[in-house]
């Protein structure tokens, strides 16, 4: 998917796998398309126009941080989540939110990665093939005289059936000893080099000093073969281009979707940790506004990432956030909380549902699962009363009554391969009928 998508078609793919909530579907598309048609307008004016951010407000589980993370994916975009809450943790200090920057960058750096990998497989798996077969089949010294072109054809020749045993698998349990190198980014050398700028020279130096050394391994031709594959595909990388990419990506492209926004408010009438949840705020401010971040790759200007922040607001209200925070949340959407034909539709119709999930899993046991409408209704019905009674979490709870429906079934399903089971009202009554009646035993399970 690309950016290239229009509003129309961006909420088509969305509604594949969210249910409901046209509203949010609807400012986060438009969103995207602004990037692309940024994209089109000539400097100047492009460095002018900068994101409309986002604010979405509504209860929990009703799918703010899926829609999110769905547009990220849709356009190949540079995505991290951040609870706005972890800023008020003891320890933390002003200048720690800068890491929501990093963060992304670090994902930038990831999928651009991949996606260079991606383009260099083929060469890389060629030149592997030819390193491995020279180990397997060590080049002659050269004969002299007139017998020379013929021995060179019967080596050529030998070395292409080798090839080929090779591409059929035939020699992937033949020992070879082979050179590796030490991984890029070992976790010792990521807790030295730390996520700020200081480390720069550090993780450099290291990293420049462990990839020098080699160590010889004697393994099996397959494995040999995928090893000598990623170190030639490293090998054949432009760190530089991935960088620079990665910078773009995350400078145009990126989303950052701060969760819990409502809870670092400043409430009327609250007494206590006013000042921590509003230094916060003034914290974020600048990265909304459009700061530049120091980070291990360069400087990243953060004044074009689209920032959606998102809240329940049940206690707090927007207009309780600092007012230069509010002016920089321009689009404020209402999400809907779910009632029981939502939670009907969310475990059928979405292409991951939760009842395709489970069906999919036991199937590797070879165990067949048919939900019945009459029992996905009374999924939804008991789901809704659940809620009531208790926290309202949402479609989660979807995730809880699901996985206690099929418990019984989930635990013997390895000794009843081949059988079906039908999941009607009945059966899912009787797996919770005591639980829901007893609301103090709903409260401690479900």
């Amino acid at each position: 998917m690309s950016q290239t998508m229009t509003p129309r078609e961006i909420i088509s793919e969305l509604d594949r796998y969210i249910v409901g909530q046209n509203d949010a579907k609807r400012a986060v598309a438009i969103a995207l398309r602004n990037r692309w048609r940024r994209q089109q307008v000539a400097s100047p004016m492009r460095e002018e126009i900068t994101p409309k951010n986002i604010l979405m407000i509504g209860p929990t589980g009703v799918g703010k941080t899926e829609i999110a993370r769905r547009l990220a994916r849709l356009a190949n975009a540079p995505f991290i989540k951040i609870e706005a809450t972890k800023f008020t943790e003891v320890g933390y200090v002003g200048r720690d939110v800068e890491t929501i920057i990093r963060d992304l960058v670090d994902t930038a750096i990831k999928i651009v990665r991949e996606e260079h990998l991606a383009r260099v497989q083929t060469k890389a798996e060629k030149v592997a093939e030819d390193k491995l077969l020279d180990i397997l089949i060590p080049h002659p010294v050269a004969p002299s005289g007139p017998h020379n072109s013929d021995a060179s054809a019967a080596s050529n020749e030998s070395r292409e059936k080798m090839r080929h045993k090779l591409r059929l698998g035939e020699l992937d349990r033949r020992q070879v000893e082979i050179d590796v190198e030490p991984q890029q980014g070992a976790p010792m050398l990521q807790m030295l080099s730390g996520s700020g700028s200081d480390a720069i020279d550090l993780q450099d130096m290291l990293g420049n000093l462990m990839h020098k050394q080699k160590t010889k391994k004697r393994m099996d031709v397959a494995d040999a073969l995928k090893i000598i594959q990623q170190q030639e595909a490293d090998r054949l990388l432009d760190q530089d281009a991935i960088k620079e990419e990665a910078i773009q990506r995350a400078e145009n492209d990126g989303i950052v979707f701060l969760d819990e926004m409502d809870k670092i408010t400043h409430r009327s009438g609250v007494q206590g940790g006013d000042v921590s949840r509003e230094g916060v705020q003034r914290d974020l401010l600048p990265l909304v506004e459009g700061t530049t971040v120091n980070t291990r790759y360069g400087h990243i200007k953060t004044d074009h990432i689209l920032f959606i922040a998102s809240g329940a607001f049940h206690l707090a209200k927007p207009s309780d956030l600092i007012p230069e925070l509010q002016g920089r949340f321009p689009i404020r959407v209402n999400l809907n909380a779910l009632g029981e034909e939502e939670f009907r539709r969310i475990l059928v119709e979405p292409e991951s549902s939760l009842t395709r999930q489970y069906m999919a899993l036991l199937d590797a046991e070879n165990v067949r699962i048919e939900f019945g409408e009459d029992g996905i209704s009374e999924l939804a019905r008991i789901a809704v009363v659940v809620n009531e009674k208790t926290e309202n979490i949402g479609a989660r709870r979807l995730h809880t009554l699901l996985e206690r429906v099929l418990e019984n079934i989930s635990f013997e399903a390895s000794d009843r391969s081949g059988d079906t089971v039908h999941v009607s009202a009945e059966y899912v009554r009787e797996q919770l009928g005591e639980i829901c009646e007893d609301e103090d035993l709903s409260r401690y399970i479900l």
